[in-house]
C-alpha cells in the first residue's frame, strides 16, 4: 500500500512540473502534464521489471551499461575528429551511444548470473545465505502435513516461502464443491496456519508471480531458480520435472522411506493379521509405517497378533515389502491389537 502511494505521488508530481515547466517547447501545460505522466508510468513499468532481477543478474546489467557507455565515449572521441557533417556526426554519436548502452546492459543481464555477489563481501553474502537456505513449499505437500512436523522437530531449517499463486490454489480447492477436495484444501491452509503460530518456523508468503507462464509446477521451480531455493513436494511427477530444470528437490516421500526401520531376515517381530494375501493360505498385516507384511499360512488368523520370522524383504518403487513365516512354537496370540509391530533383536 505505501509503495503504490509512492507511485502516484511520482506521478502527479512528476505531471505537475511538466505542466508549470513546459519542457521541450511544448505550449501548452496539459500537453506538458501529460508528457510527464507518461514518462512517469514508464519509470514505473521499469521499476517492475529491475525488481523481478536477480541481484547477480542487477549487478550484470548495471556493470554491462556502465562498460558499454564508456565504450562509445571513446568512440564519439574519434567521431568528433571525422570529416562529415556536423549534424550527422551528432546523429550518429547519439547512435553509438544508444546502441553500446543497450548491449552492454543486455549482455550484462544475462551474464550476471556467473557472478558471485558474496565474493564482494559481507553486504552481498547475507542475501545470498538467506535466499539459499529458504524452501520453497507446493500444494501437495502443504495439504500432506508431514512438513509440519518435520520443521516442528527442527530436521529442516530456513525460510518456508509459500508464493500467493500457491496460497490461491489452496483457496480453490477448499472452496471446491467436491467434498474429499474441500477438505484437503482446509487441510492445507489449517496445516500453513498452524506452522505460522509457531515461532521457530519462518514461514513467508511471497507476491512474486511469473504471469507468462499459466502452470503451477512450472512457476515453482522459476521461483526457486529466483531464490536459489529448494523446492519441498511429495509430487513425483513435480519432483521429475525439478531434476529436469536442474531444481533441488525435497521430497518428503523419499524422506520416509529413509526413515523405514531395517529388517533383516531371521529376525523375530509380532504382526497383527488383518486379511488375506493374493496367495493361497497367505495374510497380510501392516507395520506402524505402512509397511506391508506378508505371512505365509496365516489366512486363518485374521484379526489375530502373530509372531513371525522374516524370510526374505523386497525393496520396490512403491516402498517396501516384507516376506515372513510364523514360528513352529506360536500359531498366533488371541489377543486382538489395534496396531501391528513390535520388532524384537
Amino acid at each position: 500500500m505505501d509503495l503504490l502511494v509512492i507511485r502516484l505521488l511520482f506521478v502527479v508530481v512528476l505531471a505537475g512540473a511538466c505542466y508549470l515547466l513546459h519542457p521541450f517547447g511544448i505550449e501548452t501545460g496539459w500537453e506538458g502534464a501529460c508528457l510527464g505522466a507518461v514518462a512517469a508510468l514508464a519509470v514505473i513499468v521499469f521499476e517492475f521489471r529491475v525488481r523481478a532481477l536477480s541481484l547477480r543478474r542487477l549487478i550484470g546489467a548495471v556493470a554491462g551499461s556502465v562498460l558499454g557507455i564508456f565504450g562509445a565515449a571513446l568512440f564519439c572521441l574519434v567521431l568528433r575528429t571525422a570529416p562529415m557533417q556536423p549534424s550527422n556526426s551528432s546523429a550518429l554519436q547519439i547512435f553509438v551511444l544508444l546502441l553500446m548502452t543497450y548491449v552492454g546492459l543486455v549482455v550484462g543481464a544475462n551474464k550476471g548470473e556467473l557472478l558471485n555477489p558474496a565474493a564482494l563481501g559481507t553486504v552481498f553474502s547475507g542475501e545470498r545465505t538467506t535466499r539459499r537456505s529458504a524452501k520453497v513449499l507446493d500444494t501437495s505437500v502443504i495439504i500432506d502435513g508431514r512438513i509440519a512436523d518435520i520443521a516442528e522437530a527442527g530436521f529442516i531449517d530456513g525460510t518456508m516461502v509459500v508464493p500467493e499463486f500457491v496460497l490461491r490454489e489452496l483457496q480453490v480447492v477448499a472452496d471446491s464443491t467436491d467434498g474429499s477436495k474441500r477438505q484437503r484444501g482446509r487441510r492445507g491452509l489449517d496445516m500453513l496456519q498452524r506452522m505460522q503460530s509457531n515461532t521457530k518456523i519462518d514461514v513467508q508468503i511471497v507476491p512474486d508471480d511469473f504471469p507468462s507462464i499459466r502452470e503451477v509446477d512450472l512457476k515453482l521451480l522459476e521461483l526457486a531458480k529466483k531464490w536459489e531455493a529448494k523446492v519441498v513436494t511429495n509430487d513425483f511427477n513435480l519432483n521429475k520435472v525439478a531434476h529436469l530444470h536442474h531444481v533441488d528437490v525435497l521430497n518428503i516421500n523419499d524422506l520416509a522411506n529413509a526413515l523405514k526401520p531395517v529388517v533383516l531376515p531371521g529376525e523375530k517381530m509380532m504382526v497383527l493379521i488383518l486379511k488375506e494375501g493374493k496367495e493361497m493360505n497367505q495374510g497380510v498385516g501392516y507395520l506402524d509405517d505402512g509397511t506391508m507384511v506378508v505371512v505365509d499360512h496365516a489366512r486363518k488368523l485374521i484379526g489375530k497378533a502373530v509372531e513371525i520370522s522374516v524370510t526374505s524383504v523386497l525393496q520396490t518403487a512403491s516402498g517396501k515389502m516384507i516376506f515372513g513365516k510364523m514360528e513352529e512354537n506360536g500359531k498366533g496370540g488371541e489377543v486382538q491389537r489395534s496396531g501391528p509391530v513390535e520388532i524384537t533383536r
